[in-house]
């Protein structure tokens, strides 16, 4: 009788070929996976440990590719603004300016926590400093003098950073949803109706203004009260400090 032909069997039964026993723990996979934990967790209960956790890998590892926790928020920080959206050049400065803020604020928006990362964090990284000097591009090229640039940068990054932060601190004492944040607004609302009138006219009389914020047409307005001010600075030409 002849016998049967066996063929081995193609790999070991128990492996995957699709998948390599281990994959090298390097600065992007430790970004991603922190970027994650960051949305589910928020930035107060994130740890190098957790990380090394969903990495997989032992704490040790994990700490030699990166040197702490300060050094992770750069990179964060850095990989966070590689999303930033650039404004139309062809646009006059002016609606640069708020291109430039209405899209550093959904950037911000985009991540978890994202503005104490950068306010923890000095902008040192390849990401971070190229949003720095394309905002100064835009200074330079609208006839701002060098001494001002870096002022009025500052003072742009500060009024979002500042703004998204109320936006979340509202959001956290409310509940997620904008049913939630009405009802914060009208308990507020009839918490001002009870102030001593003689006490708070002013607070009560404007009560329907500080209680139902429009955040949209609020982050507008700020925001054109500061790009008047810039305005005024060129055209006047005073842009010395201690101009009046």
């Amino acid at each position: 009788m002849a016998r049967r032909r066996i063929h081995p069997p193609s790999h070991i039964l128990g492996t995957e070929e699709s998948e390599p026993a281990h994959i090298p723990l390097d600065r992007t996979r430790i970004i991603q996976t922190a970027l994650q934990l960051l949305n589910e967790i928020g930035l107060r209960d994130l740890s190098m440990r957790k990380i090394a956790d969903r990495l997989q890998v032992k704490t040790a590892s994990l700490y030699y590719h990166v040197k702490d926790k300060d050094e992770l928020l750069q990179w964060l920080g850095d990989k966070i603004s590689e999303n930033m959206i650039e404004p139309d050049p062809s646009l006059p400065w002016e609606e640069q300016i708020v291109q430039w803020c209405g899209n550093f604020r959904k950037l911000l928006h985009s991540h978890r926590d994202a503005v104490e990362i950068f306010n923890s964090a000095l902008a040192l990284g390849y990401g971070r400093l190229t949003q720095i000097e394309k905002l100064f591009q835009l200074f330079v090229s609208a006839g701002f003098q060098d001494s001002q640039i870096p002022w009025m940068a500052a003072m742009l990054k500060n009024y979002v950073l500042g703004f998204v932060a109320e936006e979340g601190q509202l959001v956290d004492l409310a509940g997620k949803g904008d049913t939630a944040v009405e009802e914060l607004g009208e308990q507020y609302s009839q918490f001002h109706r009870h102030l001593p009138e003689e006490q708070f006219p002013n607070m009560i009389r404007l009560a329907p203004y500080t209680t139902s914020t429009d955040w949209k047409q609020e982050f507008q307005f700020g925001l054109g009260v500061i790009i008047d001010g810039f305005s005024l600075k060129l055209s006047s030409g005073k842009t010395n400090r201690g101009d009046p």
